[in-house]
């Protein structure tokens, strides 16, 4: 057996829960920084710290931040191993929030924001992968629903925090809990180990055996002694194993259907969340509905982030990821094209809680399949491939929908995220890769056309 179908079959033991809960902590510190902006930002114009201008520049460069982040995160995870970018990420925007609080200007400010969004960018591609890799593939689904549970969490707390926080001890107090926070979880997660995966994919086998009998001892697995080699060395020559896969193959024949896969679905999940989260209260705004932004639309978010993770963490084993993807997905569309319309403020709650509650399942489910789709040999730079373009797509995003808004009022943004959810529901179910069913080890054969595919492209 090689790593990967090793870590497959152990049971769940206190080394899965301790990842979890390690790895869970970092995407809440990370969705914490990343949704405090609102409030931090708001704060600023009555004391005359920032300026609209400022305040449009400082989330323009936190969304570009994290596009860099996610591409760096997948050259780094690849090329220098998963803990050492597991590490590095955190603790590089847990610094910069420390300094951010520091910050004498909001030029200088709108400066640690660019360099710390890019460790907050990292931080959602490794997430993932951590779970893609360590995580037996029969229970995936429950523990990427554990992992939005605590983003969501992430948010809620982010604005509950800023209500109570900001007018005792100003915008600079949201910025040290983040810091703070995210350097007591990197010191938490310096003991994980190297994934087993990674190493054997880079020849070191050696390493990986006993990265592998840890967690299997951990895991209440004897592992026969004397045999530190015990890792499939005749899955692939270690010269093979060893050599670095560059990024083109993500592009080549054989891999090219999964990368288009990522990349389509990853841009839905975090357009349509975007659009129906950040969006939505201002339509209603629009048409003099204030209750769904002062009440139905808030209490959904609140509530329906936590709550749309923690159902996954429910069904989605026994339903099978691609199979949820496509229920939740359509589900998303439904919901969408109907809330506009609610106008009894219980509907309103009622809907919009569901809705919300569909979109991060959605979110959750489709950010965490995305490392699924490729080999350990470039898992990360594939995953955060499908991150950048998300990213870069969230930039633009606003102009869309603003344009959607003006010429066709709400019913043509709603047309668009629910075709946009159903277009990508249907590619799921008709054309998709189905990563339940599909061991991480059984993507290897395409992970060897890509790399014969590229030496023959550039020999």
């Amino acid at each position: 057996m090689n790593a990967s179908q090793r870590l497959d079959n152990l049971p769940i033991g206190k080394f899965h829960r301790r990842l979890v809960v390690l790895v869970g902590l970092g995407m809440f510190f990370d969705s914490f920084d990343n949704t405090l902006s609102s409030a931090v930002l708001a704060s600023m114009l009555p004391i005359g710290f920032s300026t609209l201008e400022l305040n449009s520049l400082f989330l323009s460069v936190t969304f570009a931040g994290l596009a860099v982040g996610a591409a760096f995160a997948g050259w780094l995870s690849d090329r220098v191993g998963r803990g050492f970018a597991f590490q590095f990420n955190l603790a590089l925007f847990g610094v910069l929030a420390l300094l951010a609080a520091m910050a004498p200007s909001m030029e200088i400010l709108i400066v640690l924001r660019g360099i710390m969004s890019i460790g907050m960018g990292a931080e959602y591609v490794i997430c993932y992968g951590m779970i893609t890799e360590f995580i037996p593939r029969g229970h995936r689904g429950r523990y990427l629903g554990v992992l939005g549970i605590f983003a969501g969490l992430g948010v809620s707390m982010s604005s509950l925090l800023g209500w109570v926080v900001i007018p005792e001890f100003t915008w600079r107090g949201m910025f040290v809990i983040g810091g703070v926070g995210a350097l007591v979880a990197w010191w938490l997660r310096r003991g994980m180990p190297e994934s087993p995966s990674w190493l054997e994919s880079r020849g070191r086998y050696e390493e990986a055996e006993t990265a592998i009998q840890r967690i299997e001892r951990e895991a209440g697995v004897l592992t026969p002694a004397g045999n530190p080699t015990s890792v499939d060395q005749h899955v692939q020559p270690e010269d093979e194993k060893a050599e670095w896969v560059p990024i083109t193959v993500l592009f080549s024949r054989p891999v090219i259907r999964r990368t288009l896969m990522a990349l389509i679905l990853t841009v839905t999940c975090l357009f349509g969340s975007y659009s129906i989260t950040g969006w939505m209260p201002t339509f209603f705004v629009e048409q003099g509905m204030t209750v769904s932004k002062s009440l139905g639309f808030n209490a959904a978010i609140m509530s329906g982030y936590v709550a749309g993770p923690l159902l996954c963490a429910f069904i989605v084993d026994g339903v099978g990821r691609r199979r949820s993807i496509v229920m939740f997905g359509t589900l998303a569309a439904l919901f969408a094209a109907i809330y506009p319309f609610m106008s009894d403020p219980r509907l309103v709650i009622g809907v919009g809680f569901v809705l919300v509650a569909m979109v991060a399942s959605f979110l959750t489910l489709g950010l965490g399949t995305c490392p699924e789709y490729f080999p350990t040999a470039f898992r990360f730079r594939g995953g955060g491939l499908a991150q950048v373009v998300g990213r870069v797509g969230l930039i633009v995003s606003p102009f869309i929908v603003l344009g959607l808004f003006s010429n066709f009022g709400v019913v043509g943004v709603i047309l668009a995220v629910s075709g946009m959810y159903l277009a990508v529901t249907a590619l799921n179910a008709f054309a998709g890769v189905d990563t339940s069913a599909e061991a991480l080890e059984e993507i290897a054969p395409g992970e060897d056309a890509g790399q014969s595919e590229v030496r023959g492209a550039t020999s």
